[in-house]
């Protein structure tokens, strides 16, 4: 998939793969990785500090743990996470519904 496919979106990926459960960094890695079938793989360099803005933004809020010897801050939705999620859902939803109209892939609703 290409970058710019998810410029814009990305803020909204990372914030659904950690709705059901608190992930560290390599965790929403391999989420995003594995929901999307292989096709979406983030370079380090792109996903932290996409989480570090979330963090800033009030959106996640992350703690550190050991595993295995192993430092790993993990992150987690907040209050605020999860109605920015619902919004940038519906706004995908009614997007999707337009362009999928216009391009004949589905009805505009």
């Amino acid at each position: 998939m290409k970058a710019d496919a998810l410029r814009g979106h990305l803020d909204a990926l990372i914030l659904a793969v950690v709705e059901d459960e608190p992930l560290h960094g390599y965790g929403i890695s391999e989420a995003l990785h594995s929901r999307s079938e292989g096709a979406i793989d983030l370079p380090t360099g792109t996903l932290y500090p996409a989480l570090r803005r979330l963090e800033r933004l009030g959106y996640l809020r992350s703690s550190w743990s050991t595993v295995g010897g192993r430092k790993r801050r993990t992150y987690q939705l907040t209050r605020s996470g999860r109605a920015e999620l619902a919004a940038r859902q519906h706004d995908w939803h009614q997007t999707s519904s337009v362009i999928g109209a216009i391009l004949g892939t589905g009805p505009a609703g």
